[in-house]
């Protein structure tokens, strides 16, 4: 819940803050920080946990002797899934070239995980 609440607040105080959001006012990102979020976000994500061992171990269990199969089918549908988002960033980078579009992404990304934090952490 913590998490989530807090990458809402980071997301809402980009939306708030458009200059933040202009690439070529800022300096390039270090190495050192784009690894620690990329960590953070795979690590400390708690869907990481929620998705691949509770929720597929589960349903590919109901499978029996198929369990390794189900697997398999997980594995290339995240493989076609994360692709599928890489090839569409791509296509929709024209629309993402403005300030106020990432304004209105990082809103909803705001509302969506402070919401979702806070019925977690009342739940």
């Amino acid at each position: 819940a913590a998490f989530l609440i807090g990458y809402g607040v980071l997301a809402a105080r980009r939306a708030f803050h458009p200059s933040t959001l202009n690439p070529s006012e800022r300096t390039p990102a270090r190495l050192a920080e784009v690894l620690v979020t990329c960590l953070a976000l795979t690590w400390l994500n708690p869907h990481v946990y929620l998705d691949t061992v509770v929720l597929l171990g589960s349903l590919a269990n109901e499978h029996r002797e198929q369990r390794w199969l189900f697997g398999a089918g997980a594995v290339a549908a995240s493989a076609v899934w994360f692709t599928g988002l890489g090839l569409g960033a791509r296509r929709l980078a024209g629309l993402f070239a403005t300030p106020m579009t990432w304004r209105i992404l990082d809103g909803l990304i705001a509302v969506m995980m402070v919401g979702l934090g806070v019925s977690l952490a009342l739940s």
